[in-house]
């Protein structure tokens, strides 16, 4: 699996592929977004939408949870095997459960439906913008100073972070991480042993503007933790987390 996030080319719409069972709402998001420049393929089931993963390109993935034959939480870990595609995940009933699930799976974000078409086209954009996303201010450098320069590789121990090739190595080898783990990663390594809340890591690296579901923060982080090392990043109790340096 390469651990560089899928380039969207200017020159073309953003491909995405929703997966949905229900032909009311896969119709109604399919021309909503389609009137937004996106072109959609569909699928009504799980393996239907495996297959057509696997025989296309797409920029991004829209999986709903609950799927006949194959449900979007296992179609989110087969993607994972061997795709780093951006994956939004949605819930009809908000269940907790189904949210930890699909997160862990593999997903970057969740909405829960209903969803107005806005609001599914912000978490599109912001999934998307993280897919093509330029490193954060490195350790030492003011917020205002601008993204490290081309080139630099940040060090933390035995981890090492290339952010001009966007590559992720522990103990010399690479770690394949999603564009939001790394954005996520890369907000941490430019505060290094600065506790980042919840909300300010919410703002920064989900791009919500209110305060949203701090669990996809958190179960973001134990994604990293199981692919950087469980003691990389440091859980400060009613605060947030912080990078050890």
């Amino acid at each position: 699996m390469s651990s560089s996030a899928p380039a969207v080319a200017s020159s073309r719409p953003v491909r995405v592929l929703l997966v949905e069972d229900d032909e009311l709402m896969r119709r109604s998001f399919t021309v909503a977004l389609e009137r937004y420049g996106y072109e959609m393929k569909a699928a009504a089931d799980g393996l239907t939408g495996l297959e057509l993963f696997r025989d296309e390109s797409f920029d991004l993935l829209i999986l709903d949870v609950m799927l006949p034959g194959l449900d979007g939480i296992g179609l989110c870990r087969r993607v994972r095997e061997t795709s780093l595609v951006p994956v939004l995940m949605m819930s009809a009933r908000g269940d907790g459960l189904d949210v930890v699930a699909g997160l862990e799976a593999g997903a970057d974000d969740y909405v829960v439906k209903p969803v107005d078409t806005y609001v599914l086209v912000a978490r599109i954009r912001s999934l998307l913008r993280r897919a093509t996303y330029a490193p954060a201010p490195g350790p030492g450098r003011a917020a205002d100073e601008g993204p490290p320069s081309e080139g630099e590789v940040l060090e933390f121990g035995d981890l090492r972070i290339d952010t001009a090739g966007m590559e992720v190595c522990v103990s010399g080898s690479p770690v394949a991480l999603t564009p939001t783990e790394l954005k996520l990663l890369l907000e941490f390594a430019a505060h290094p042993g600065v506790v980042r809340e919840r909300h300010t890591l919410l703002r920064n690296v989900w791009e919500y503007g209110w305060d949203g579901d701090s669990r996809v923060v958190d179960l973001c982080v134990q994604r990293l933790r199981r692919k950087l090392g469980r003691e990389r990043i440091e859980t400060v109790r009613g605060f947030g987390y912080k990078l050890r340096r």
